[in-house]
């Protein structure tokens, strides 16, 4: 669910890897962002409306991954594909570090994308800077 940058480019590696992907956004215009060449099927649609989800048949899938730019609409969208459809595997993205942190102890998989930011930008600054280069 969103097909915003991290969306498409998710969706794209998922069907390059051989899976059957669906893309759901409430824009039909988010789906330009994919590449011509993908063969995954594109659903206009709102992920927190349970008809939707029935429609493009979420009970059947074996995940489902939220990532639009609402921690809110993502934390609704995976609880209801999981409790209501049964998905095995629902995770959602959730820019909040703190919301991330309280829906993870509530047993939803979760990423923070500012935490994983963070990490990375850390461990690349204590790392030794390339050969020649001196700080700035």
């Amino acid at each position: 669910m969103g097909c915003g940058r991290v969306g498409a480019a998710l969706a794209t590696m998922l069907e390059e890897d051989g899976h059957e992907v669906t893309v759901l956004d409430v824009q039909a215009a988010a789906f330009r962002r994919l590449p011509a060449e993908f063969k995954g099927r594109r659903h206009v649609g709102n992920g927190i409306d349970q008809e939707v989800l029935a429609r493009i048949g979420v009970g059947g899938a074996d995940a489902f991954i939220a990532v639009t730019q609402g921690d809110n609409r993502n934390v609704m969208a995976t609880q209801m594909a999981r409790e209501l459809f049964g998905v095995k595997r629902a995770l959602c993205r959730i820019y909040d570090p703190i919301r991330e942190e309280i829906y993870r102890n509530l047993g939803l998989e979760t990423i923070s994308p500012t935490l994983v930011g963070a990490r990375l930008l850390r461990e690349t600054l204590e790392r030794a800077p390339p050969a020649g280069k001196t700080g700035g």
